[in-house]
């Protein structure tokens, strides 16, 4: 069936998004790992002075293939941004973000934990779309534009 005129990519992913926002708020702490990542999540206790132990931030590792990705999805909206303004372009830079975690093993809650995986993913495998990103959203870093 044709998809209406009026729906675009970015319709279709915000209302992704508030369902995948519902999800989390009614859901489950077991979230799968990156598909196609060799992804291992990692983190240590440390014993703090009142005896309890806590666990320090986990770091998920993102494939090579899915940091590609997520840089794939950034480069062909840099143009839409600097058109749209920074404002309307930070909504599409959530959105973005958002549908990539959800590709990729609804990593959602760790981008929300760690936003500036965002940042050393891009930093690292696009450099130069990163800075691209940043200048045209008009923000320090990318983790700033990551609301939800």
């Amino acid at each position: 069936m044709p998809q209406p005129r009026w729906i675009s990519r970015s319709t279709l992913v915000v209302a992704g998004l508030f369902a995948a926002a519902a999800l989390t708020a009614c859901g489950s702490d077991s979230s799968p790992a990156p598909t196609g990542s060799s992804s291992s999540t990692t983190g240590s206790a440390t014993a703090t002075s009142a005896g309890k132990t806590t666990s320090a931030p986990t770091t998920l590792e993102i494939s090579d293939a899915s940091a590609t990705q997520l840089c794939d999805m950034i480069r062909p909206e840099l143009s839409n941004w600097r058109v749209q303004g920074p404002t309307l372009g930070r909504i599409g830079l959530n959105a973005l973000v958002h549908e990539w975690a959800l590709r990729n093993g609804g990593i959602n809650g760790h981008v929300l934990a760690d936003k500036a995986m965002i940042d050393r993913i891009t930093t690292k495998s696009c450099a130069d779309v990163h800075q691209q990103a940043i200048e045209a959203l008009e923000l320090p870093d990318l983790a700033s534009g990551i609301a939800f």
